[in-house]
């Protein structure tokens, strides 16, 4: 069980932030996340408007006003949110070099952050660009471990619909994408990890991240192998890949020798749908882990409808 390559030798978390509800919670999520692993974290504000108008500057005798004031007030308060949140999580918290903002620089107009933005030793930096949300946060994320996103619903019947941005991101981010549903409640306990596996590369990925994230959180790890064979293996005999509890028994002993520290359990489903049953075990989840078959272009169906259908957070490993 190896570690996603995406998250090797990078200390910063990203996070998008829009100033909505949906949004504080990715940022509050990440905050804890990044003091519990000692991290930085990274604000990431989308400056859509100049993709559809040039008057951005403030109107002629109105203090405070004009679109780029807007964004920077935007990114400032994101800002403030994290180094609160990242003051009262648990956990070292220990942050890397003194923060800093993104230079304006770049084919698509990237800005500096609003005056005061960073302080210090912080261990929180402030990035705003130009452009659409979610070629922005990939852009912010290209030497990120982790990005954390909200998962921006409709209303009503739709409440529990993703994003478009998200379905984006979910098959195009630089690194692993966290996606904020089911924020928790301050003191509140996290819940398990669950993941899915079914023998893959991708499902090895996943697994190490779903083990990190539960020796972070200090969650337990459950994981979950959908068994669509009927228990038949295929090949000849005992050199055929392990499937059903062959399987899921053998990662349990895999796990349990490299993380002997973790609360491990083995959950196995049948059923023709993967995505149906993997939500089914992540009913009470603090976090749904779960691999892509590429590591760009659309996310692939499973991914899809778990993010579409998911009551709990959901990581998409690479």
């Amino acid at each position: 069980m190896t570690a996603p390559a995406a998250g090797d030798g990078r200390t910063t978390v990203a996070v998008g932030y829009d100033g909505s509800e949906p949004a504080q919670a990715a940022v509050r999520w990440a905050a804890e996340y990044a003091a519990a692993g000692g991290y930085r974290i990274r604000v990431v504000h989308a400056w859509i408007w100049p993709v559809f108008t040039r008057k951005l500057g403030p109107v002629k005798g109105v203090e405070g006003s004009g679109l780029r004031h807007a964004a920077e007030v935007v990114l400032a308060e994101g800002l403030e949110l994290a180094r609160a949140a990242v003051a009262a999580a648990p956990g070292p918290s220990a942050p890397g070099p003194a923060a800093t903002t993104a230079p304006a620089s770049g084919p698509r107009e990237a800005t500096a952050a609003a005056p005061g933005a960073a302080e210090p030793d912080s261990g929180v930096e402030g990035f705003m660009e130009a452009g659409l949300p979610a070629a922005v946060l990939r852009d912010a994320a290209r030497n990120a471990r982790l990005l954390v996103v909200s998962s921006r619903g409709i209303g009503g019947v739709l409440g529990h619909v993703a994003g478009s941005v998200c379905l984006d991101l979910a098959g195009s981010s630089p690194c692993p994408l966290m996606v904020i549903r089911r924020p928790r409640s301050p003191g509140q306990a996290a819940g398990p990890i669950v993941v899915g596996i079914d023998g893959t590369d991708r499902s090895s990925a996943a697994l190490a991240g779903a083990a990190r994230l539960a020796g972070m959180l200090g969650s337990t790890l459950q994981i979950v192998h959908i068994d669509q064979s009927g228990g038949a293996r295929d090949g000849h005999g005992r050199h055929g890949p392990l499937r059903g509890q062959e399987l899921l028994d053998h990662t349990l002993e895999e796990v349990r020798k490299l993380a002997p520290e973790l609360s491990v359990s083995g959950v196995l489903r049948e059923g023709h749908t993967a995505s149906k049953e993997l939500l089914a075990a992540a009913g009470d989840a603090e976090v749904l882990v779960i691999g892509t078959h590429n590591r760009e272009g659309a996310p692939g169906n499973t991914v899809t409808r778990i993010l579409n259908k998911a009551r709990c957070n959901v990581l998409i490993t690479r």
